[in-house]
């Protein structure tokens, strides 16, 4: 019974996403075009998925499961009856090979080398302006990257960045939707970021049909288990 209510609410999702957006989502119109940073991820030192660390609590729908993936790949999967409907994916990027970040983090009012602090208010508020400014700039080539690739096919629709934590760090979730002009959605992207001093780490998943990693095959999965991640996120042990 709850699984039927479960394919209700992301049928319902599917219908309502396109027309609550235009109501509910400001559409995101870049004043600049920025290029995403080259930054080298944390190198992989085959110790396995990094899930199998730092995942707390599995939260899932009825019959679902939630586990790291198997292999070195920085993957959680999320299946039913054996049957593989999504992951999510997580990149690690150390501070030190990433510039763009440190200047975000200099003109929030961290100088490079300060000291973590994770009681003090102001210094909370000063990481949340540096991963907003990060946000935004993601917006930014994401909207030019479709525009570039779409046209006016597709509405690009920026969901308002929300302070969360992710784990015991302070961080934000965002995301956005590509919808269709004739109706239904092309793509959906939830991310969270979250920064512990020397690492910015970034977890996404998505319904789209030209993501190969991080993705969910259905839509309606993805609307279901959206209030999971949540607390997946929320859960993890970080730092």
């Amino acid at each position: 019974m709850l699984r039927l209510y479960h394919l209700l609410l992301g049928s319902i999702l599917l219908v309502l996403i396109p027309l609550g957006a235009k109501f509910f989502l400001p559409q995101f119109s870049p004043p600049k075009v920025v290029k995403p940073p080259a930054v080298a991820k944390l190198p992989n030192p085959n110790e396995g998925n990094i899930w199998q660390k730092i995942l707390g609590n599995a939260a899932a729908p009825t019959n679902w499961q939630v586990a790291a993936c198997k292999g070195n790949t920085p993957l959680l999967c999320v299946s039913s009856k054996e049957e593989l409907l999504g992951t999510v994916e997580i990149n690690v990027y150390p501070l030190a090979n990433n510039e763009d970040f440190q200047k975000k983090l200099i003109a929030a009012g961290i100088p490079a080398g300060s000291q973590v602090d994770y009681q003090s208010s102001k210094y909370q508020t000063q990481v949340l302006s540096a991963l907003k400014a990060w946000v935004e700039d993601n917006y930014a080539a994401f909207a030019k990257d479709r525009q570039d690739k779409y046209g006016k096919q597709i509405t690009f629709l920026a969901y308002p960045p929300q302070p969360v934590p992710v784990g015991k760090l302070q961080g934000i979730r965002y995301g956005f939707a590509g919808l269709k002009q004739k109706g239904g959605v092309q793509e959906q992207h939830i991310s969270h970021v979250a920064f512990d001093g020397t690492k910015l780490y970034v977890i996404t998943t998505a319904f789209d049909p030209g993501t190969q990693t991080g993705k969910f095959e259905k839509l309606e999965n993805l609307a279901i288990f959206q209030p999971y991640l949540y607390a997946i996120a929320a859960d993890l042990r970080l730092p």
